[in-house]
């Protein structure tokens, strides 16, 4: 081989290989720019209600609750959360004040207690917007003047917090999802519990263990199944990978509403969390398990 044929051939070498690598960072980058559209649909429509009236557990257009008010605007963006404030406090993904991202709920007290009575959309710039009782409408806030009040933040936007991260040539999907077994795997056996806390990792609920274990493998989701089905690209059974999450109606109801999630583990079987066997592996195909299936989700960045 002459020297101007080797340099021929390690330069296409050098540009496959390159372009293999931007493939896998552009699917990332998709995801993450579909998730940052969102965030920017819940401020822009979050600031555009400022003046709109309170009124107690309102839903709108035109008057909102302190909690609806947040269920709104995430709607608007095609996010369904809950619609309660005891509900959005436990759920989502909890960040402190100095990691605050647009689209992060924000909440309160103002008793002093540890359960909030308002809450608000933090839209960036140190400022939230909320429906306020004592002003009767919405307005718009510096969030530095409650500080004193401030409980806490969750978010529900997945992967909002951070651009995506370049892959080495060592990090592919196959080695992700791996680690995720792996993760999940740690738990086999911890107990069931119907609304276990995000933060505890004694027990779970199906969301929450999924949610834990895909933060430990660096992929934020939100708090519960039907949020979480809302992220990622959606997938068929015949395109069922590692990692993958599938998401499930209760046994035996003909509605589509999803009450269950489970990480598929390869070689036909899901990693997830039920009733009395807590974390445990479960055979999917041919079994009640499959009939179930509502959607499946593939959150693994490719």
């Amino acid at each position: 081989m002459t020297k101007r044929d080797w340099i021929r051939k390690s330069t296409i070498g050098l540009l496959l290989s390159t372009s293999l690598l931007l493939g896998g960072q552009v699917g990332q980058a998709a995801s993450y720019s579909q998730n940052s559209a969102m965030s920017e649909t819940i401020v822009h429509t979050a600031k555009s209600l400022i003046g709109k009236d309170y009124q107690y557990k309102a839903e709108g257009p035109e008057s909102f609750g302190s909690a609806q008010f947040a269920t709104y605007v995430y709607k608007q963006a095609g996010m369904r959360i809950a619609n309660t404030m005891t509900a959005l406090y436990s759920g989502g993904t909890p960040v402190g004040r100095n990691e605050l991202q647009a689209g992060d709920l924000l909440f309160f007290s103002s008793s002093g207690g540890s359960k909030p009575t308002y809450m608000g959309i933090y839209i960036g710039g140190g400022q939230f917007v909320y429906s306020s009782q004592r002003e009767d409408q919405v307005v718009l806030k510096q969030l530095s003047d409650y500080a004193s009040k401030f409980l806490g933040a969750r978010r529900y936007v997945a992967t909002a917090s951070a651009a995506p991260k370049a892959s080495s040539s060592n990090e592919s999907v196959s080695s992700i999802a791996d680690q995720i077994i792996r993760i999940g795997e740690k738990y086999l056996g911890t107990p069931y519990k119907y609304g276990s806390s995000s933060n505890t990792t004694s027990t779970f609920d199906c969301s929450s263990f999924t949610q834990r274990v895909f933060r430990e493998a660096g992929i934020t989701l939100p708090r519960d199944s039907r949020q979480q089905s809302t992220v990622g690209k959606t997938v068929s059974k015949s395109q069922l990978k590692k990692g993958d999450l599938i998401f499930m109606r209760s046994s035996g109801s003909s509605s589509d509403r999803i009450t269950h999630v489970a990480i598929y583990a390869g070689d036909g079987k899901i990693l997830h969390t039920y009733g009395k066997p807590g974390v445990t592996y479960s055979t999917f195909f041919g079994t009640n398990w499959e009939k179930r299936v509502v959607t499946i989700k593939r959150v693994i960045p490719e």
